[in-house]
């Protein structure tokens, strides 16, 4: 919800303020982040409607044209929708783009506490961006500090060099303004959710052009129906700018954040839809209770975030602006945390069934540098417009994980499965063992990309990409008998591995505009995913696709779409079909089952429809449904049958996903608003033939409703109340993939929050 005040500033009568309320203030939220130049804003009062959900652009200045004319599928979450939900992570906010979600626990028993995020089938956890700058770090993202989301569906390779295969998502920053304004949020929920942000921003007069903004979050919250779960997290974000409104303009930022969790290994997945164990076979076992709690009382899961920022921008002339940008980022995870395994259920009597837990220790860090600098141009040949984009980018990225030992470390006790006890025996000591595992990689790449509108119908465009890189990635191991059978069993082995190329990737699209609110397009483009990176790491095993031996993982799209700027260009509506082949997979030989080859691929075939902005003046929406066929065309077979992915659904790739979330602003400053989100059934492993005790082969699907209402009580103030999973629908919002354990989605909750803005 926003809040609109017509105000004076100190020593500057006259001049118009903006205030928003909760999560944010608004920091242009129509315009680029780096196209900080202040314009003249409409005057508005208290009166007046929310802002709307609908974007114009997305913060790339890569991408030159406004969303209704870009030819891929964009979805932009803006920070009123967020507001309206009183979401704070970065989980919570994909939760209104379909085809996207956190639909992975982990493997086996090793947890994901971070942003496990899946896009159109493919992991895409490590093509996370933060201002268009990649994001590194296993960890959960706080909203604190973010004016909007950005979901970028298809290959990115020509926009941001090696990613996942379908896409990436971009969190734009909140930004320094030229007005005096201050907002802050107190929320307190079910399940001891306590929350309080703020949001200050001071023009500095005095100074040419210059702003200070800071936000800052603390966070103590429990998790509703969860025994024992915490969040806990504190962060800080200030910004200085200078020359805003200027043709030369600065920007330094710097962002803090610490968390304190307590983590949520799962649930076992015992009693759901699916389940064997030859241990409880025909003994028509239950489900566990959704509140128990299977780690230990001294598990935590610590980790900070700091990340500086240097812009500066320049605008030579009005067709000529050229930016560049610095960053240096560092991410640190702790975790120490034990996981629900094998259940036991030989007792005869269930009250005596156990399950046994496999403990998970974390110490990694990760840094990046990079310096980016872009050039916009526009120009004509004739009668014909460009809008070029180009630019270069260094960056250099590196990941270091300590490993550990102990006496009696991972003899964590089993756990009584309906009856957990976290208080168990308690464990060794951990211990660094001297292993560790590090990888480093380097990259150069620079990008040419050009819109050429041919007449006020017609438009070309085009980019294209060149990366060099090298991944440098050593190790050291603790030697096995079978591994290195002429040493001692402990001995320290080193690795070391390397893989240096040259990545090429390119898109292009075509668009065609039968009136000037709407489009037609056709767009492909391509990807690469080169061995070590997602995760910086190299391996020698013939088995995986880290191996520098191997050539990277290709990809490319085709995607026709429509997209229409209605009700007075308030609501944006856009429809997509698309296939995305990926090739250059691993797959086993059906015969000499130690030989790999890269004769593997995929394949998804899908629609995307969506909707966001203004029905009416009171009435806003964000809509997005996603069908989906994402399945191996080619991949490992045995003589046993026993394994088959030939046509197999892929993992973690719901066929169906809808996301839907209104409200309606009635008279005297009442919102009402609500929501429903579907996904679909999601397969943990991709085979078509599988092996009946292992455990649950899918996670099953679900519906959930949400609603909300608010009251603006004052001009300053607003309180809010949001409702969660109003059925109290039991599901399983993420599975692992041996589909031993899964993460229960929230239980009906609750939030209420007050918003203060001046």
């Amino acid at each position: 919800m926003s809040i609109y005040i017509k105000s004076k500033k100190h020593g500057a009568a006259g001049r118009l303020v903006t205030l928003r309320s909760s999560l944010a203030v608004s920091t242009l939220a129509l315009a680029a982040p780096f196209n900080v130049a202040a314009e003249s804003l409409p005057e508005v009062n208290v009166n007046e409607r929310n802002e709307s959900y609908k974007a114009e652009r997305v913060s790339s200045p890569k991408f030159t044209q406004p969303l209704v004319d870009t030819t891929q599928t964009i979805t932009v979450i803006k920070k009123e929708l967020l507001q309206s939900q009183l979401a704070t992570t970065l989980t919570e906010a994909l939760q209104n783009s379909a085809g996207v979600g956190t639909f992975s626990t982990g493997e086996n028993g090793s947890t994901n506490t971070g942003d496990t995020i899946f896009m159109r089938g493919f992991n895409t956890a490590n093509s996370i961006f933060v201002d268009n700058i990649r994001d590194l770090g296993g960890v959960s993202r706080d909203l604190f500090n973010i004016e909007q989301v950005e979901v970028v569906k298809g290959p990115a390779g020509a926009d941001n060099g090696r990613g996942a295969p379908t896409g990436y998502i971009n969190m734009v920053t909140k930004q320094p303004m030229l007005e005096n304004a201050y907002s802050g949020t107190a929320t307190y929920g079910t399940g001891d959710q306590k929350r309080i942000t703020a949001d200050l921003n001071r023009h500095i007069e005095g100074l040419n052009g210059a702003a200070f903004r800071l936000n800052l979050l603390k966070q103590d919250s429990g998790v509703p129906g969860r025994d024992r779960v915490q969040n806990n997290r504190w962060g800080i974000a200030p910004s200085f700018a200078f020359g805003l409104g200027t043709p030369t303009r600065i920007v330094f930022s710097y962002l803090h954040l610490d968390r304190d969790n307590v983590p949520d290994t799962g649930l076992p997945t015992i009693g759901t839809p699916g389940f064997f164990n030859a241990t409880t076979a025909g003994k028509n076992a239950r489900p566990v209770a959704r509140s128990n709690y299977y780690g230990l009382a001294s598990d935590y899961d610590k980790s900070t975030s700091d990340m500086f920022t240097a812009r500066i921008e320049h605008d030579v002339n009005a067709n000529l602006t050229i930016r560049n940008t610095t960053r240096y980022g560092k991410t640190k995870q702790n975790a120490l945390m034990a996981a629900p395994y094998i259940v036991d259920g030989s007792n005869v009597n269930p009250a005596n069934w156990t399950v046994s837990r496999i403990l998970q220790i974390v110490d990694r860090e990760n840094e990046i540098l990079t310096n980016q600098t872009n050039a916009v141009i526009k120009f004509e040949t004739g009668k014909v417009k460009h809008a070029v984009t180009t630019g270069i980018e260094f960056m250099r990225e590196k990941q270091t994980s300590i490993g550990y030992g102990g006496t009696g470390l991972n003899a964590v006790a089993a756990s009584n499965l309906y009856a957990p006890n976290p208080n168990a025996p308690a464990r060794g000591n951990p211990v660094s063992n001297g292993t560790r595992v590090d990888g480093s990689t380097n990259t150069i790449g620079v990008y040419l990309f050009d819109t050429l509108e041919i007449n006020p119908a017609f438009q070309l465009n085009a980019g294209i990409r060149l990366d060099r890189y090298s991944t440098d990635y050593s190790s050291i191991a603790l030697s096995t008998l079978a591994a290195n059978p002429g040493l001692p069993v402990g001995t320290l082995v080193p690795t070391t591995l390397s893989k240096s190329d040259t990545l090429l990737n390119w898109k292009v699209g075509a668009l065609y505009k039968p009136a000037p609110n709407g489009s037609i397009y056709i767009g492909y483009a391509t990807s690469q995913q080169p061995p070590g990176g997602a995760a910086f790491a190299l391996s020698s095993s013939g088995a995986s696709a880290d191996n520098p031996n191997f050539a990277p993982q290709k990809t490319s799209t085709t995607e026709i779409g429509t997209k229409w700027e209605v009700l007075n260009k308030k609501l944006l509506l856009a429809a997509a079909v698309f296939r995305t082949e990926v090739s250059n997979e691993i797959k086993q030989d059906p015969v000499t089952t130690t030989l790999y080859t890269q004769t593997g691929k995929k394949r998804v075939d899908g629609i995307e429809l969506s909707a966001s902005g203004e029905i009416t003046r009171a009435w806003s929406v964000n809509a997005s449904a996603a069908l989906m066929n994402a399945k191996i065309t080619d991949g490992t077979t045995n003589a046993a049958a026993t394994s088959n992915q030939n046509n197999a659904a892929m993992s973690f790739s719901p066929k169906t996903t809808l996301a839907l979330w209104s409200t309606y602003q009635l008279p005297s400053g009442v919102t009402i608003g609500g929501g429903v989100r579907y996904v679909d059934t999601i397969a943990r492993t991709a085979s078509t033939t599988i092996s009946g005790a292992t455990n649950t082969p899918y996670a099953q699907s679900y519906w959930v409703a949400d609603a909300m209402a608010a009251y603006q009580f004052s001009k300053n103030a607003t309180v809010q109340l949001n409702l969660y999973n109003l059925a109290n629908q039991r599901y399983a919002a993420s599975i692992n993939n041996s589909g031993a354990r899964y993460i229960p989605g929230t239980e009906r909750s609750a939030k209420l929050s007050l918003n203060l803005a001046y």
